[in-house]
Parts: C-alpha cells; structure tokens; sequence
C-alpha cells in the first residue's frame, strides 16, 4: 500500500497481473470506505488532508474550496464515484481525476504525467520525478501555500522529519521502469486487424498516434490556453487542440495548459481512455453518442452525474460501423 505497486499493477481477469502496467485497484473507493467507517471521528482531518492534497489557493475561487463545506457522505460520494484505473492522485482533483497511467514504454516517453508536467531527457529526469510524486513535491510553495505545511499551510515542516528514496534507490527504481516490457498480445493481426491498419493510415492517426511509438511525443494546448511565445523554443508543441475538457490542466497543481499525446501501445489491457477515464473501453472511445448531451459514460462520470457527454478527440467518431470496428481491432494488436 502506498508504493509504487499499489496503483501500478493490473490484475487480468485470468487472475494474471502485469507490473508497471495501468493499475485496477479502486483506491479512492478504499479511502471513501474509510471515510465513512470512521464516522464518529472529527471531519477536519480529512478535510485538512483534502486541502494539503488537491487546494490551488492562488487560484480566484479555488476550484477546491467547495470540499471544505461538503458532509462527510458527499465527501465519500466523490471517491465512490472513481472507477478502477481511475485515480485523483495528489496535486490532481476528486472533481476532476485522471486516469492511472502505463508505465511500461516509460523510456521512450519525452514528457511524463498526462499534463506534461515533467521533460524526460534523462534517467535523471525520471529520477527526480519519482522523488516528487513521493511527496517531494509536498514541501514546495506554491505562491506561499506549502502542502505539507503548518495549520496554515504556510510553514514549512522540519526537513529531518521528511524522507524520500535515496538516489540509489532512485536509480534503481527507474532501471527497473525502463526494462518493464509488454506481456504476450492474445490478438492476431487478422484480415480485419490489417483493415484497421488501413483505416488508420488513411484517417491521419499517424500523424499523432506516430508509429512505432504510436505517439509523436508532443503535448498539444487545451481549450482556453494560449501558447506563450517562447514555448514552441522549449517544448514540441501541436499548433492544434483535440478539445478535451481541460479541467485538469488548466484548474489543478498539475496544471501546465497542455496535454501529453499518448502512445497506443498497450491500449488492448487497458481501460478507462481519455486523460479523465471516461470511457473504459475502446469501444466506448469510439462511440459518437458520446458527444451528447445525455450519453451515460461507462468510465468516470463524477459523483451524482447520471449523463454528461465526453467531448473531444473526434477523430474516427464518424467511421462506418465496420471500419471503425477494424481499427479498434488494429489497434488492439498494438
């Protein structure tokens, strides 16, 4: 619990499990399920460890100050409403969660997290970032908010009382992501597989979904952000948004305006796609109904949402029945 392995280890419906691959533990439904079995303790610390997790104060309203006046059932509801893959990690929202990503092919990744967050140069790079998302990151002040700071949030704790993994355990840990490799695939590359190769060739997928990767290794800006001038020197920038709901980069301490392309490779054990998991399979992902209004999302709707529709990231929505059908064949081949 509370390693690395807890959200990144996929159990199989075989009972088999693939290590580094997008973890199935429902671990914010577990915390829901604490919150209320301890219901005669104070709220306060829970509401505190809320804060101290997902708070962006200098943000005019804090999208997350509503969690300070929420009951102890809504709070829970908000856990309970996460499916497995699905998980508001620290510095994302409960509002707004992202998905569990895949570390297998963390290698040949140029930017880790689904924001960006971090340039993958190096080993070193992953390094620091495992030292970070180890709670490195909770010491630093955020315009004078110090997540693991004081009753106020901004005094910052004794460093002795800290601890992280020391460069050699860093190091080490990252070898052990690099080497991670993909279990056997079960689906052959069929006459219908081949048909989807074709579909995707010819709608362009490649242009992002760049093969053999099967991403281009670029981040491309959310709706509502503007690329600052000296970015395009920096980063490898998309000039185009998909158009997904840009909540998590925009209103979260992950926040960076950009989403990472993602790789394809692996997409046949995974589940719950789009940054927030909304549709959790591929199937879903593909559906044009889920641009509606009153679609039911299969993956993370949100707490007390019934329909909502999954916007974004059309491409392929208006393939015939039977192409469509070919590439998510391809591309579960990958």
């Amino acid at each position: 619990m509370l390693a690395c392995a807890m959200c990144h280890t996929r159990v199989m419906s075989d009972g088999s499990t693939i290590k580094a691959a997008q973890g199935n533990l429902p671990t914010d439904r577990m915390f829901a399920y604490d919150v209320l079995r301890y219901g005669t303790e104070p709220l306060e610390p829970v509401r505190r460890l809320y804060r101290g997790f997902f708070a962006v104060p200098w943000l005019r309203p804090d999208p997350q100050a509503r969690l300070d006046s929420m009951t102890r059932e809504e709070l829970a509801a908000l856990g309970e409403a996460e499916p497995p893959g699905v998980c508001a990690r620290h510095r994302t929202s409960l509002f707004y969660p992202p998905h569990v990503p895949d570390l297998i092919g963390l290698k040949e990744r140029r930017y880790l997290d689904a924001t960006g967050l971090q340039q993958h140069r190096s080993i070193v790079d992953l390094m620091r970032y495992a030292a970070l998302n180890q709670g490195a990151d909770d010491l630093a002040s955020f315009d004078g908010f110090i997540p693991a700071g004081g009753p106020d949030f901004r005094t910052l704790p004794d460093p002795s009382t800290r601890d992280r993994y020391s460069d050699e355990q860093l190091y080490a840990l990252a070898l052990y992501l690099y080497s991670r490799q993909s279990p056997p695939n079960p689906n052959s590359f069929d006459a219908r597989a081949k048909r989807g190769q074709e579909v995707f060739r010819a709608q362009g997928c490649g242009n992002c979904h760049t093969p053999p990767l099967y991403t281009n290794n670029k981040l491309t800006p959310t709706p509502g952000f503007k690329v600052p001038a000296d970015h395009h020197k920096k980063y490898d920038i998309l000039t185009v948004s998909v158009g997904t709901e840009p909540d998590l980069t925009m209103k979260t301490r992950r926040g960076t305006g950009y989403y990472k392309v993602p790789s394809l490779k692996g997409v046949w054990y995974r589940s719950m796609f789009g940054h927030g998991g909304w549709c959790a399979t591929l199937e879903d992902w593909f559906d044009p109904n889920r641009l509606r209004d009153d679609y039911v999302p299969t993956g993370f709707k949100g707490a007390g949402v019934a329909r909502r529709a999954v916007k974004g990231h059309e491409f392929g929505l208006k393939l015939p029945p039977d192409e469509r059908a070919a590439l998510i064949a391809f591309l579960r081949t990958l």
